[in-house]
């Protein structure tokens, strides 16, 4: 069968033509999945000149359909000549990224990523400086501040893909201008990939390009009139000081710091203190200590608990960066004070956080620093405070510090110190405090030696499983059952 004007060699085009024409879906489709065999018959410079010309100026059908094709075009750079000829395959692919199914969309986004391994080096930076940058700076300033969003979002992506000469001279002055956004939101998106920008900079000029372009831009940020702009680049901003080095930091950084740690907006002065460690790393945190306290202290305070819980579980770190005399003196009040908060999940994450102090500064200034305050609280007035101290005495996180960590003295105070301020609680007037007497026995248990368990443990668990209060009941019968004291 030929052609229309009678050449054979116009065949494959033609039934093509006719194939994809037809109303019948899977005809179309069946006629897609065969263009690999169509390529063969046509040769290496008619696919390029007269098949992917045709499907590029005839895509139109339904998703499946595209689907297929989009699939068909991500193995075909030999079909076409080889990666010599694969940019051939960038306007058919490209138009199908930008069809409305997402599934076709992704498809032809996962065949571009693929040919575009077929590309030499030079090729691909010339695809890019092309066909790709033209529509990178027009989006980079489109009317649309969504759009403007997604390019500051995926910055760092970008940056990657086009490469470092590419970077140099085209994404630093778009970096910039989306620093400068009139939109809070797209200024957000891009102070929050101003520590991975920079990071990816090329490293013979990388000081040089953030201390002219970036930080001038950085510096406003960190006055902007947004507090969602402020809160983002306090969550990166500190990882500067790993790029720039020491006298960079101490110069230009370290006044920034000290100006979010004073910042308003409490999101903003937690970011800067949860990332503390890399600030560390470059010039101690002794630096930031006169700012640091009173952040602390303002944010120990605030009225949101979620923000008072959040400084709570950085604790441990804080106190690991800034020494155990420097915590002793300014923080352990803070800690101490934490564990009568009016909210129950603030308690419990203060308990939590003595353990996992008592686990990095040891047994022995537990025992002179924690141990005495917590069981002062036995005698507290407000029965929630009485309990703390059973929380503190029992808590899981504290019996894995004991057993695992600190070893035997431990079974000492808390054979000495800690279980007579229990076994006392068990008279409490208040029936939770007594079951939880019930419960804290059960846990600390394993720590006691098997005298300590029949002299003083067992009598006290069997006069509260008597209680006339059921919950009483049931915890002193459990630790019974559990410790084997029946």
């Amino acid at each position: 069968m030929a052609g229309a004007d009678g050449d054979d060699s116009l065949y494959p085009i033609a039934v093509l033509i006719d194939e994809l024409r037809n109303e019948d879906v899977q005809l179309r489709l069946n006629s897609i999945k065969k263009l690999s065999t169509i390529a063969l018959a046509l040769g290496v410079e008619r696919t390029r000149t007269e098949l992917l010309p045709f499907l590029t100026d005839t895509i139109y059908d339904e998703d499946e359909v595209l689907l297929a094709l989009a699939e068909q075009l991500g193995n075909f750079t030999m079909l076409v000549g080889g990666p010599e000829y694969v940019h051939c395959l960038l306007p058919p692919l490209e138009s199908l990224a930008t069809v409305e199914e997402t599934v076709v969309r992704d498809k032809a986004v996962e065949s571009l990523r693929k040919i575009s391994q077929e590309h030499s080096p030079v090729d691909l930076e010339e695809d890019l400086e092309t066909l790709v940058m033209p529509t990178l700076r027009q989006a980079a300033e489109d009317k649309s501040w969504r759009v403007r969003y997604m390019v500051a979002d995926k910055f760092s992506e970008l940056q990657k893909a086009v490469g470092p000469e590419i970077t140099k001279n085209d994404l630093v002055p778009a970096f910039q201008n989306l620093l400068k956004d009139c939109e809070a939101e797209v200024r957000a998106a891009a102070a929050n990939k101003v520590k991975e920008f920079c990071e990816n900079l090329p490293e013979d000029n990388r000081e040089q390009i953030i201390m002219t372009h970036i930080l001038p831009c950085v510096k406003e940020l960190v006055s902007d009139t947004n507090q969602h702009v402020k809160s983002a680049l306090a969550s990166v901003i500190m990882g500067l000081s790993t790029i720039l080095g020491k006298d960079n930091t101490i110069e230009h950084l370290l006044p920034l710091f000290l100006a979010q740690l004073k910042d308003e907006c409490p999101e903003v002065r937690l970011n800067i203190i949860s990332n503390l460690d890399c600030v560390n790393e470059v010039i101690g945190i002794r630096q930031l200590s006169q700012s640091l306290l009173p952040a602390i202290v303002e944010l120990a305070e605030d009225a949101k608990w979620r923000v008072r819980l959040a400084i709570i579980e950085y604790m441990p770190l804080l106190a690991g960066q800034l020494g155990v005399e420097f915590f002793d003196e300014k923080l352990n009040t803070l800690c101490m004070a934490w564990l009568i908060d009016h909210v129950y999940a603030i308690r419990e994450a203060a308990t939590c956080n003595l353990m996992k102090l008592v686990e990095k500064f040891g047994a022995e200034w537990a025992q002179n620093t924690i141990v005495p305050k917590v069981l002062g609280m036995a005698n507290d007035p407000n029965y929630l405070h009485r309990m703390t101290t059973l929380f503190s005495c029992s808590h899981v996180y504290f019996l894995r510090v004991v057993v695992h960590c600190c070893g035997y003295p431990y079974r000492e105070i808390t054979t000495k110190q800690m279980l007579p301020v229990v076994l006392k609680m068990s008279n409490d007037q208040v029936a939770n405090v007594r079951f939880n007497v019930a419960k804290s026995l059960q846990k600390i248990g394993p720590v006691l030696d098997s005298n300590a368990l029949q002299t003083e443990v067992k009598p006290v668990l069997e006069k509260l499983a008597s209680d006339t209060d059921m919950d009483v009941k049931y915890f002193a019968q459990e630790a019974i059952s559990v410790l084997a004291l029946a």
